[in-house]
């Protein structure tokens, strides 16, 4: 890592449908585009280490070409020429699919694109390379910094995908969550993300980890990026045929109050509050109410339920010679592994029971707003961050938004989420963005 303390790593990728648009009208062209992110990754990454392997010269290739498209008038979909980066668990035709494990090293590159990748080309956007991730996106750490401090973790799993948004170096970036994984880099990072309907999304072509949770999601510079990036791929199961939305109403927002959260630290509850408070001054319906579960159960629920999978799905892994598999994921699998069939498939029951009761105590709100971690970022790399206030949305398996909701003296963001009933994606990416427009906040000193 540099000496030099005084370089800013951290930096607006700028947002996704100015982009877009100045690409359309010809301000802006799609080489130039990615050829500023190349040089804003020759300037920071040495330091940031967000990306596992750039494809340089192939992005460039594909920028010439959809820029000669532009100006003839021919636009592919609505991300023409946005760059991408891609988690390192999903294939990328052409480039290895390494998982950050030295079990896959030697690897050969993919031999085709990951379905989620194929819709972002088919919408216009052009993959510069592969970011880090823990090792099979679990709890054994990638090389990633966290820009707004080297000193600290960028979370996980989806580590080098929201370092890279955050350090300014690519505009949109693919993660994947099984428990926090999208969520939670994205507060630490300071930055927007959208984690659809738990497993709403086509996992073709990324690796495995948990069939019950994974689920691929969406990063950029604010919430706005995020929405505009998923609405641009979104799966017509996702879109909700025939629902509309007056974006002029009152949205209804509820303030969750759980035990589970109350040992956060007081700059987490004045971001929760600050942001109700915004989102009250724009004209909206902000109550709090308390939980008619318990987070702490659906916490426990959700971690057994993984793990369970984990050690079935990954079992082959301890066979592997040593020091091929991480510690954390060999500790995950065996643990897994003395979970019984009857507590995974009660935990199920209880998570689906939990689920109905939840929502069904809030037929008319559109959002849930709460705090996305207990804490910012972690000090060290080894530890990837809490992600206890995350996981019991991902059970709850609606769609998750993360919304940069100020910082702490030291200079680390801190976040909060936005969730939704499953399967509202579209609409919620709309709500979500109506919200963050009067809450998003990445300057406000806790």
């Amino acid at each position: 890592m540099s000496d030099d303390t005084e370089k800013n790593y951290v930096a607006d990728p700028g947002r996704v449908a100015e982009l877009a648009r100045d690409i359309r009208d010809g301000v802006l062209s799609p080489v130039d585009l990615v050829q500023r992110c190349l040089d804003r990754i020759a300037a920071v990454d040495g330091d940031v280490e967000a990306w596992r392997e750039l494809d340089s010269d192939r992005a460039l290739a594909m920028a010439a070409v959809l820029t000669a498209e532009a100006k003839a008038g021919t636009v592919r979909g609505p991300l023409h020429g946005i760059p991408v980066g891609v988690k390192d668990i999903i294939d990328v035709a052409g480039l290895p699919t390494r998982c950050n494990s030295n079990s896959l090293a030697d690897t050969a590159p993919a031999t085709a694109d990951a379905e989620i990748v194929a819709a972002l080309r088919a919408a216009g956007a052009i993959v510069l390379g592969k970011t880090h991730t823990t090792e099979f996106a679990l709890r054994d750490p990638s090389p990633a910094r966290n820009p707004h401090n080297l000193e600290h973790t960028p979370g996980g799993s989806s580590s080098g995908s929201a370092a890279a948004i955050a350090a300014g170096m690519v505009p949109v970036a693919l993660g994947t969550q099984t428990m926090a994984s999208v969520n939670r880099p994205a507060a630490y990072c300071g930055i927007g993300a959208f984690k659809p309907t738990t497993r709403a999304m086509p996992g073709a072509g990324i690796a495995l980890l948990s069939s019950l949770y994974d689920t691929v999601g969406f990063y950029g510079g604010r919430v706005e990026d995020a929405c505009t990036v998923f609405e641009a791929v979104c799966p017509p199961g996702l879109r909700g045929a025939g629902v509309t939305d007056d974006p002029e109403r009152t949205l209804s927002v509820t303030v969750l109050t759980d035990p589970f959260i109350e040992s956060a630290d007081a700059e987490i509850h004045r971001a929760t509050a600050n942001a109700a408070d915004r989102m009250r001054d724009a004209g909206h319906a902000v109550a709090t109410t308390a939980s008619p579960v318990s987070f702490e159960a659906l916490f426990k629920a959700h971690r057994l339920a993984m793990e369970y999978e984990i050690g079935r799905i990954r079992r082959a892994f301890l066979d592997e010679p040593q020091g091929m598999i991480g510690p954390l994921l060999l500790e995950t699998i065996r643990d897994g592994l003395k979970i019984s069939d009857e507590a995974y498939f009660a935990a199920r029951r209880a998570m689906d029971a939990m689920r109905a009761d939840f929502f069904a105590a809030f037929p008319a709100t559109d959002a849930f707003l709460w705090p996305a971690t207990p804490k910012p970022a972690p000090k060290g790399l080894a530890w990837t961050g809490d992600a206890s206030y995350i996981s019991p949305w991902t059970a709850l398996a609606g769609p998750v938004v993360t919304m940069p909701s100020g910082k702490v003296a030291a200079g680390l963001p801190v976040g909060c989420l936005l969730a939704g009933a499953p399967g509202t994606d579209l609409a919620f990416a709309g709500i979500a963005r109506r919200l963050a427009a009067a809450a998003e906040d990445h300057d406000t000193v806790l």
